[in-house]
């Protein structure tokens, strides 16, 4: 996994499971959306759904409303077994190792993890099981890229036991959406709903075939909305304790009015099991993922070419602004459409096309949901003053997104920064593709608690470029005791804000 959540590993003590969207004999994930029957049935109003009985939430009413529009998903694979001696594996009918190996936990003893065993098992067909729903009547059903990913075959089950070879018309990973479609008419669908008027703590539903079990309803309630998870900018995910295990991906979040709001895409554990922290992508960002994978079976998104950052309140106040919102841009590539619109490294994107970017994880979101070639107003901040840029945006193969802050450890320049370092050679400057700076070769005091450490190269104070030591002195000098830094860090740019006093 990486850091603390991921989309089908794990790392440090707890892992985000993407439930990855085939349980091996029976594990995944489950989606959300809403339900409507043909002719579309309209959602109950909140008063009916919510019926309570005992003074408890009564999710009966709905459950048999939306309930046809809900497909278990049966997918078979090609995979290899690992590394054996022979044909025989001591784990081949063992489930519960194919559901440790799916996530990538390790199994004492088993193929591929020591013993002493050797050479290579043939091809063997696996097969895992998923969630879906069915959003029109002609037969498109939505669920997790993750779980039809690598599928030979793709067989899509209603509730009413009728099973139907499913086509996948396209999938994306970045969003985690994949579109089917079945050879069918007159099905029962989902009805959406809007993901951004929910409210935290009101009643969700889930259902979906978790362990394989088909038709499964959980319920709970919505416990955040907007949640970031590490390495993600593209879905802000809702985040609620409804019960989410392997077979429940690609399954359909719903309100209280039966309309789906989310697609159950992961969850967060200690264990491999549910834990109390589910997530789903908000149904909004998977329509509009769906409409391209519909129209065109691929997913277009626009790009700006540049890495950013978040701000906190101490660069936030050196950059001149009230609040730390917007994302910094640290660094603008090379022939990009950012490059040519004439955004620079030290601009901070307030605003596309009059939408606020409140946070760095804005950005990303915003311009890959525009098309490559259309043209966009950016409102930026620059130099304390507001500015407008019109960029004519490329087509994105990967946004960068830098972490909100640096991380803390250490840095170098002068005495009262707690810095010693010298001037990049002219190679050493070549090889980074800068005209010079400061190499750091310790750090202590305030550029230590900074976060500036050994080994980052200073190119600039306060957005004023630096190639040797004596002018990185005289614009310290002159920037009082509160200034940014633009600081080179392996293959990434950040800004690092510093206060002496």
């Amino acid at each position: 996994m990486k850091s603390a959540v991921l989309r089908s590993s794990l790392t440090f003590s707890a892992i985000v499971l993407a439930l990855t969207g085939c349980l091996q004999e029976g594990g995944a994930i489950s989606p959300s959306h809403a339900v409507g029957t043909p002719p579309a049935v309209a959602p109950a109003a909140p008063s009916a759904a919510a019926a309570t009985r005992y003074g408890l939430p009564d999710f009966s009413g709905l459950v048999e409303q939306v309930g046809p529009a809900v497909v278990n998903i049966s997918v078979t694979q090609k995979v290899s077994r690992g590394d054996a001696t022979s044909g025989d594996d001591p784990f081949a009918d063992d489930p519960f190792y194919d559901f440790l190996r799916r996530f990538g936990i390790p199994v004492p003893g088993a193929p591929g993890n020591g013993g002493g065993r050797g050479g290579r098992m043939p091809e063997q067909i696996q097969r895992g099981v998923g969630s879906g729903f069915i959003v029109s009547t002609d037969g498109y059903v939505l669920t997790n890229a993750h779980v039809v990913d690598g599928a030979t075959e793709v067989t899509v089950k209603l509730t009413d036991k009728r099973e139907f070879k499913a086509k996948v018309i396209g999938s994306d990973k970045r969003t985690d959406v994949a579109l089917l479609k079945i050879n069918a008419s007159g099905l029962p669908y989902v009805k959406t709903g809007d993901a951004e008027r929910s409210k935290v703590g009101e009643w969700v539903v889930a259902m979906g075939s978790p362990f394989g079990f088909e038709n499964t309803v959980t319920a709970g309630i919505i416990s955040a909305k907007a949640r970031r998870l590490p390495d993600e900018t593209y879905v802000p995910f809702i985040q609620t304790d409804v019960a989410i295990n392997p077979g429940n991906s690609g399954g359909p979040l719903f309100n209280l009015a039966g309309e789906v709001i989310g697609i159950n895409s992961q969850i967060y554990s200690r264990s491999g099991g549910f834990m109390g922290i589910s997530f789903a992508i908000p149904i909004d960002v998977a329509l509009k993922v769906k409409d391209q994978l519909q129209k065109y079976g691929k997913v277009s998104r626009g790009r700006l070419g540049v890495a950013i950052q978040g701000l906190d309140a101490d660069l936030a106040q050196n950059f001149g602004l009230d609040k730390p919102a917007g994302a910094l841009v640290a660094n603008v590539e090379a022939g990009s459409p950012a490059e040519k619109a004439g955004l620079q490294a030290g601009d901070v994107v307030l605003g596309v096309n009059g939408q606020k970017v409140d946070s760095s994880a804005d950005l990303p979101r915003i311009i890959g949901e525009l098309k490559p070639g259309s043209v966009v107003r950016l409102s930026i901040w620059r130099d304390r003053k507001a500015r407008e840029l019109n960029v004519t945006l490329g087509e994105q193969v990967a946004e960068r997104s830098l972490a909100s802050t640096p991380e803390h450890k250490s840095e170098a320049a002068s005495s009262k920064l707690g810095l010693t370092g010298r001037a990049l050679t002219t190679q050493e400057a070549s090889r980074l593709g800068v005209s010079g700076g400061l190499l750091i070769e310790d750090a202590t005091g305030p550029a230590a608690k900074a976060g500036l450490q050994a080994g980052d190269v200073i190119l600039g104070i306060n957005n004023q470029p630096i190639t040797t030591a004596e002018q990185f002195r005289k614009l310290l000098d002159a920037a009082g005791n509160r200034f940014a830094l633009l600081v080179q860090r392996g293959s990434s740019r950040i800004f690092v804000a510093v206060r002496l006093s």
